[in-house]
């Protein structure tokens, strides 16, 4: 004679079994859809900087105390005087976000590093600079104690007519997705004028690209 009681309960335990399963189906399925929305609004928003391009308008970069810097597409400009030094380049943004900009770390081109300064060696930028997407801009910085390093990295750039480096540290709006490029600063021969040119990429809160 059959335990239906028996019976009863292997059902009851089959079908919570059977909703477990699809519960967890469920829920694996939709951590993986708000992971691929989270990577496509991440993806919406991330910036990239490249050097701007040789047929973009010329810019000019003012600093607080009256100095200014003109330079036209594809390139920048290096300025020193006995107190300071000043330092501005055309750069675009390839990527798909606004790019607002950090800071910046130069050195000079024969002692240039593989990797990057630590993030907390950067000089921090007074204001931020936005760019935003399939646009140009600039990055600048100013260097006004004439007794420190990277003033004697700029000044001899300058009077020896040779590159200099300059890494920049952005990220996207929200203060995330954080970058590093290398860029060069080449001083063209017999003109007032530098041209720029990319070097390399670091990503900070994401997966390095190679």
């Amino acid at each position: 004679m059959a335990d239906w009681v028996t019976i009863s309960a292997l059902a009851s335990a089959g079908g919570t079994l059977l909703l477990a399963g699809v519960t967890v189906t469920s829920v694996r399925s939709a951590n993986r859809a708000a992971r691929v929305a989270e990577q496509s609004l991440l993806a919406a928003q991330r910036p990239l900087l490249v050097t701007s391009r040789l047929e973009d308008p010329p810019q000019k970069a003012g600093f607080a105390d009256g100095v200014w810097l003109h330079f036209s597409g594809g390139g920048g400009m290096v300025l020193t005087t006995e107190d300071a030094a000043y330092f501005a380049l055309g750069v675009r943004n390839v990527g798909t976000g606004i790019a607002v900009l950090h800071g910046w770390h130069i050195y000079p081109d024969a002692e240039r590093p593989d990797e990057h300064a630590p993030l907390e060696e950067f000089n921090r930028l007074t204001r931020d600079l936005y760019i935003a997407h399939d646009d140009v801009g600039f990055c600048q910085g100013v260097i006004r104690d004439s007794s420190t390093g990277d003033y004697t990295i700029a000044r001899h750039a300058v009077d020896a007519s040779e590159r200099l480096i300059v890494d920049v540290l952005y990220g996207d709006f929200e203060g995330g997705q954080r970058v590093v490029t290398r860029f060069g600063l080449i001083p063209h021969e017999g003109e007032d004028a530098w041209i720029a040119a990319v070097g390399r990429h670091w990503n900070i809160d994401r997966p390095q690209p190679r």
